[in-house]
């Protein structure tokens, strides 16, 4: 079967990757759209035009579309610029399905193409695909938060064991959605099984908001390196 991915360069949608590469499905491309600004509904803010060296790491080709379109249905039609080069039979997202508002948006373009939308992990509840991914290998940076519960210290932290039961306490405490579903915290994989290579920031900032107490880590140099 002949796919696009959905991508962010968070771990959701490199878990739907590796899902899609497992299958063996023929993998066109990568899809990564860099909103203009952090008030997008659908797409990640923070870090996704570094997406350009996760496809690099791992040999997977990917479009780069930059938008300043605003609202769901808006923001989806850019998807349309992909569907009308590359014929495939399905658009794959990361996730277990929660972000309702994305898939519908991304169905209703990819109908018009008559392409299928797979939600790999839907069945899945967030707290198993937070633990599968990794448990997988992954090595995830938190790069946005946006909810009580997680300050400016999240920024840049690595998602492991440890953190993880850190931020399961914090999702019980402050009611937000463990796998940060709903725009709660975005993350950017910098290594992981399907990487040639790793990624590493070479110069970042933390940008916090105290009004609205959130923020995002804004990468402004990386590199790949080789692996040990």
């Amino acid at each position: 079967m002949k796919v696009i991915v959905l991508y962010s360069g968070g771990k959701d949608s490199t878990m739907a990757l590796d899902y899609v590469l497992k299958k063996k499905w023929d993998v066109k491309a990568l899809v990564a759209i860099k909103p203009k600004n952090t008030e997008a509904y659908l797409w990640h803010y923070s870090t996704v035009e570094w997406a350009l060296l996760q496809a690099e790491a791992m040999g997977v080709p990917l479009i780069l579309i930059r938008s300043d379109k605003i609202g769901p249905e808006e923001e989806a039609k850019e998807l349309e610029k992909v569907f009308s080069r590359i014929k495939v039979d399905a658009i794959v997202l990361g996730g277990v399905g929660l972000q309702k508002t994305q898939i519908k948006a991304v169905e209703q373009v990819a109908k018009k193409f008559k392409v299928n939308t797979v939600v790999p992990y839907q069945n899945y509840t967030s707290e198993e695909l937070l633990r599968k991914e990794v448990k997988a290998g992954y090595d995830i940076r938190i790069t946005n938060v946006a909810t009580d519960g997680l300050g400016i210290d999240w920024l840049g932290k690595k998602l492991d064991g440890k953190t993880l039961l850190e931020l399961k306490h914090l999702s019980e405490k402050f009611g937000f959605d463990l796998l940060g579903e709903g725009g709660v915290y975005d993350s950017f994989v910098v290594d992981g099984p399907i990487f040639k290579k790793r990624i590493e920031f070479l110069e970042s900032e933390k940008i916090w908001d105290s009004k609205t107490s959130s923020g995002y880590l804004e990468v402004r140099n990386a590199t790949l390196v080789s692996k040990q």
